[in-house]
């Protein structure tokens, strides 16, 4: 009996290992440091490292809800296709980066079309004012999606001007994620709303019955508004305040918003019908609205799991060979693939001036310890590292060569680049893209530049912090 037990367990162990290492292999989605780091943890601790799989290692979506997901995605998939070829619209964008639009178009649903007005936010004053004026505008519908929705000052200016749009006869929609948006879900603050005729839909329900069906982590972080069907709005922003109650040792949130006029606002658009008809079964009709509005270049890149998972990494990776003299990045969590940060080591290697700005202070312990493992690499290779000092910087923004822009909802880590539903807008227009570099020189005045020296020179300790952090980076 006493030799049994200790046969069984050591079977059990094999057994665990030899299973899960073949899920691992077999697997169509992920990336192969990835793979080896779920390994590595499975083998060295079988039962906990197989329960942590289960609960955090795949995309995993409810069998309903994932045939839904590529039913509607397919069917909007083939609607801009139609629209697409009905507007013969003309993007002119240079060389070299045109290639990265043909990429994106490859990558994705979504062309890149011309004629698009854009104007950047940059405050939560200008947001907040400029917001609000647009849904007291609003005639037909408003249409909104985001991730975190406080029940603080923001968030009741917002939803006074939802509830006026409602009682006024405007039909408003507004789809918020179950986790990000918990406590307003059980708000005084939702039930005033709803009772004013604002619809309001919780987005992939939390609840502890459905873990064994789907991940509980995959969230939607998108933030998406559309008016009318002719103004849009993206970004990093949620419905919050600047001081973040649930975190305001970490305040003020720094973030910014891009409003969009034009032909792109369709494609925004076709993306938040696919969420609500995901949702809630409900197929809205939009506009095909394709007036031109202005000059700027845009294609809305829209990604998530079982579908796209990959699009935005690739994006990401070509606008980084492009560059040819200025690249700028900022963002809260940089924690990149091997790939990704290759790309962006490769544009300081090859001269390319290469700025990475990410807060002093980060919300999240563990991601910030694993960003810092990533720090004497960029170094090395001549990214200059800069930490904003006043604030968590939230922005998720790019700008190459003073003409090719990125604004949107993913952060440069794992979590948005590979498994949560998020939004991007990456556009051609140097007018633009030197607004939002101005915006990040202004990020720029407020950080300390990493001490290299220092940072090269760190001790053991804080090395093997890092680097330990640094090897669970494929799994955050």
């Amino acid at each position: 009996m006493h030799t049994v037990v200790p046969t069984l367990v050591l079977l059990a162990h094999i057994g665990v290992v030899v299973w899960f290492v073949a899920i691992l292999l077999l697997r169509h989605q992920g990336t192969s440091d990835a793979r080896l780091a779920w390994i590595v943890f499975i083998v060295l601790a079988p039962f906990v490292g197989a329960v942590a799989y289960l609960f955090l290692g795949a995309p995993r979506i409810a069998g309903k809800r994932r045939r839904t997901l590529a039913r509607v995605h397919a069917e909007c998939a083939v609607g801009r296709l139609q629209n697409d070829l009905l507007l013969g619209l003309h993007a002119e964008v240079p060389a070299p980066y045109d290639r990265v639009f043909s990429l994106a178009g490859a990558v994705s649903e979504t062309d890149v079309s011309g004629g698009n007005a854009l104007e950047l936010c940059g405050t939560p004053e200008a947001f907040a004012d400029d917001f609000e004026r647009d849904l007291d505008a609003a005639t037909n519908s408003i249409h909104v999606l985001t991730y975190i929705y406080l029940d603080d000052a923001t968030g009741q200016r917002v939803g006074e001007a939802l509830s006026r749009a409602a009682q006024r006869g405007v039909t408003v929609r507004l789809l918020v994620d179950s986790v990000g948006s918990r406590s307003y879900l059980r708000s005084d603050l939702r039930r005033t709303m709803e009772s004013h005729g604002v619809q309001v839909v919780e987005m992939l329900p939390a609840r502890l019955i459905r873990v064994a069906l789907a991940r509980l982590d995959i969230r939607n972080h998108r933030k998406i508004a559309v008016i009318d069907d002719a103004i849009g709005w993206v970004g990093s922003r949620n419905i919050a305040s600047p001081a973040f109650a649930p975190k305001a040792r970490y305040a003020p949130w720094v973030d910014c918003m891009a409003r969009m006029r034009g032909p792109a606002v369709y494609d925004l658009q076709a993306l938040y019908v696919e969420d609500w008809r995901v949702n809630t079964g409900e197929q809205i009709q939009h506009s095909h609205t394709t007036s031109a509005a202005g000059s700027a270049c845009c294609q809305v890149i829209g990604t998530g799991p079982n579908f796209n998972n990959e699009a935005l990494t690739q994006v990401l990776q070509a606008c980084f060979y492009s560059a040819r003299e200025d690249l700028v990045l900022t963002t809260p969590y940089y924690v990149p693939d091997a790939a990704t940060e290759s790309a962006l080591r490769g544009a300081a290697l090859r001269g390319v001036n290469t700025t990475l700005i990410v807060p002093a202070r980060n919300d999240s312990h563990l991601i910030s310890l694993a960003s810092r493992s990533h720090y004497e690499r960029l170094i090395h290779a001549g990214v200059e590292i800069r930490e904003f000092e006043q604030g968590l910087l939230h922005a998720k923004t790019m700008t190459v060569d003073h003409k090719l822009f990125m604004i949107g909802s993913a952060n440069l880590d794992r979590r948005s680049l590979e498994l949560n539903f998020e939004v991007s807008l990456l556009g051609w227009c140097p007018d633009f893209a030197g607004q939002l570099r101005f915006l990040q020189m202004s990020y720029l005045a407020k950080s300390r530049s990493v001490d290299t020296a220092k940072w090269l020179n760190q001790s053991a300790s804080q090395r093997l912090v890092h680097n330990l952090a640094g090897l669970l980076s494929p799994l955050l």
